[in-house]
């Protein structure tokens, strides 16, 4: 059976993709919250999900149960959806795909989205993932990328990742990209550790501020900035009140490019900096 649900075919002009995925590939939701501001500024409908069935152990990822606005009460299932996003002031138009990392056949699930945005004439696709570092919140967001062609990584002039181990299903999508001849950017934002509880707006803002310019976007980012600067305040002002805190954010910083701090240095600092932050 074809795990693909289609709505409509939308008819799109020279699309570019845009892609996130909620789990393991997203620390402090900076990929999936930064996908998610994009669908929300076009309140855009989904022209087709992944259907979960052969993807999830429904033990481990139960359906959760919702009521909408008018009291229908739902049923809510962890799918993975596309929208068609018409960019009228643009040289492209967008797909954006927005769903939770899969527990199960990997590989059919990223062959399946590979074979939707190369049915709907995608011609670049854009992913983005965040991971946990030892960075400050106080300098510029680290975002780095990968590439199917690494001719597109110095195209793009993109700082080159390096790192080699385990992956997620943003890797093995971008493998599948491959497979069926899509060019792919993946984009990787590095969010300081001790923020790990907390969604971060400004790591959003990095990914979205790199990934419109591959896209050929010219992406409204001023409610995302208004925010990131927001979070920044009030981590600042939380962070005042202790002076330990203050003291180790400044050694971040004068790490900044060298080799960094290892968290496990001061597990216990690092633990009380995340309470005391998740508290306020």
């Amino acid at each position: 059976m074809d795990p693909i649900r289609r709505f409509r075919r939308p008819a799109l002009r020279a699309p570019r993709a845009l892609l996130a995925w909620e789990g393991w590939n997203d620390a402090c939701d900076a990929a999936s919250g930064a996908t998610s501001f994009i669908v929300g500024q076009h309140d855009a409908e989904p022209f087709a999900v992944l259907e979960p069935e052969e993807f999830f152990d429904f033990q481990e990822r139960r359906p959760t149960v919702e009521y909408d606005d008018g009291g229908t009460r739902r049923l809510m299932w962890p799918d993975t959806r596309f929208y068609a996003i018409e960019r009228a002031t643009d040289a492209h138009d967008l797909v954006v795909g927005l769903g939770e990392e899969p527990a199960l056949r990997w590989k059919t699930y990223a062959r399946s989205i590979a074979r939707l945005l190369a049915e709907s004439d995608v011609e670049l696709a854009v992913t983005l993932g965040a991971y946990i570092g030892e960075v400050a919140h106080t300098v510029p967001v680290p975002v780095t990328g990968v590439a199917t062609d690494p001719a597109l990584v110095d195209g793009f002039q993109l700082d080159r990742s390096h790192y080699e181990g385990p992956t997620g299903i943003v890797g093995v999508t971008m493998e599948a990209f491959r497979e069926v001849g899509i060019p792919a950017v993946s984009l990787w934002a590095a969010t300081p550790h001790y923020l790990a509880a907390n969604p971060n707006p400004k790591a959003m803002l990095a990914l979205l501020q790199r990934a419109g310019p591959i896209l050929g976007l010219a992406l409204e980012l001023g409610e995302l900035e208004q925010a990131a600067a927001e979070f920044d305040e009030r981590v600042d002002e939380a962070m005042a009140e202790n002076e330990e805190f203050v003291d180790y954010v400044k050694r971040l910083e004068q790490e900044s490019g060298a080799p960094h701090i290892d968290p496990t240095e001061a597990p216990s600092l690092i633990s009380e900096i995340e309470q005391f932050l998740r508290d306020r």
